[in-house]
């Protein structure tokens, strides 16, 4: 993985492409240098039942992040970067514990910024006995070149998929380029992995998570994501449209974000998505 850590140098990891030397801890928009910054891990039971199971799903929350929506529901943990710096070595180890805890998977959450960081954990962990699925649970602000060196590594992959607007991307997270970077994210994702993939007690082993959480006004633009979603992948990817937007971080300042989603507004969008051809959605 010596190779990988090199790209840290002048860091092109994300779309952001700050070029910044991580090796000698200078900081780009993650704000995070040669060590990953975690800011907790434990057994999560509010995942996706099939990631969550009897045990949990293994989760890694990663501080900071290179997309930074203004909304973040985890505000203090992407934009303020709550956790502490931990070694390649001590990343290893947590993967290790959580798998002893039972859990189903290692669930890392936002781990764009940190791929040369959780591999070379991820190759260490696996020499020391680890055999648990891998999770890579992101923004879908991803680049492609970087998706392709986990080909054979993530079994699964749960990327959110936003905005279809680059505008609103641009005025939430100051990414125009997100919805063009995620559709290419996405469809690499459901290249390597293709569909969601369980067990015979229902838990995911491989395949494709699309998370599309719906905002008010349909600022996310819900028909075009999911016609995107049946057409361009396929109608039974696993897609989980969720209701929980509330204003949360620096939400007031693009309007629309400033209120929570009806009822209404999300039931609206199920038949939407329903319509354009989705026909396995999670609720």
């Amino acid at each position: 993985m010596k190779t990988l850590v090199d790209k840290l140098k002048t860091c092109t990891i994300c779309p952001r492409k700050c070029g910044v030397n991580r090796l000698e801890n200078e900081l780009g928009q993650c704000k995070t240098g040669r060590q990953a910054i975690v800011c907790s891990y434990h057994p999560h039971f509010g995942e996706e039942p099939e990631l969550v199971g009897s045990h949990g799903s293994g989760t890694i929350f990663f501080s900071y992040c290179s997309l930074l929506c203004n909304f973040c529901q985890n505000f203090d943990i992407s934009h303020l970067g709550d956790g502490r710096a931990v070694s390649d070595e001590e990343l290893a180890g947590i993967m290790l514990e959580l798998q002893q805890m039972g859990c189903h998977n290692i669930n890392l959450v936002t781990p764009t910024h940190v791929v040369p960081q959780f591999m070379t954990a991820l190759q260490i962990a696996r020499e020391k006995g680890l055999r648990l699925p891998l999770v890579y649970n992101s923004s879908g602000y991803d680049r492609v070149s970087t998706l392709k060196l986990l080909d054979g590594l993530v079994d699964i992959y749960m990327p959110d998929f936003k905005f279809w607007s680059a505008d609103i991307a641009a005025k939430t997270c100051n990414a125009p380029d997100y919805p063009e970077v995620a559709r290419r994210a996405i469809a690499e994702m459901y290249r390597q992995v293709g569909t969601l993939q369980t067990n015979s007690s229902g838990i995911a082993r491989r395949g494709l998570i699309i998370r599309h959480l719906v905002l008010p006004a349909d600022l996310a633009g819900t028909r075009e994501i999911a016609h995107f979603i049946a057409a361009e992948l396929a109608p039974d990817t696993y897609v989980n449209i969720m209701p929980q937007y509330r204003p949360c971080g620096l939400a007031h300042q693009t309007e629309g974000l400033d209120r929570r989603l009806t009822a209404e507004a999300y039931l609206k969008a199920i038949k939407i998505a329903r319509d354009q051809g989705l026909t396995r959605i999670s609720r």
